[in-house]
């Protein structure tokens, strides 16, 4: 299986695409959505950042959308604040970055 490619800024949405695990197609996860989490608006550079280091936190929070949105394989999809907060909070992050 190739690798999967490492996450991108889409300055057409906005926002940071990457490629779940186990999916065909990509979830984004809107500039607004890093608002939410971090506190302020942050830079492309900064949503990239946040991304890898809480991976994990990501691609729980794309599975977890995938299953209970029934997402088609192959479909792109955004994340919310909300979806990210979820697995955040189940303890993949530090309680820091929640507020």
């Amino acid at each position: 299986m190739p690798a999967r490619p490492s996450p991108v800024w889409r300055d057409d949405v906005d926002a940071l695409a990457f490629a779940p695990d186990d999916h065909d197609g990509l979830c984004m996860v809107h500039r607004h959505a890093f608002r939410t989490l971090l506190g302020a608006m942050p830079s492309p550079q900064q949503c990239e950042a946040f991304f890898q280091s809480h991976q994990a936190a990501f691609q729980a929070a794309a599975r977890a959308k995938i299953l209970r949105a029934r997402v088609a394989a192959g479909a792109n999809f955004h994340l919310t604040s909300r979806d990210l907060r979820r697995q955040l909070k189940m303890g993949v992050a530090t309680p820091a970055v929640l507020g």
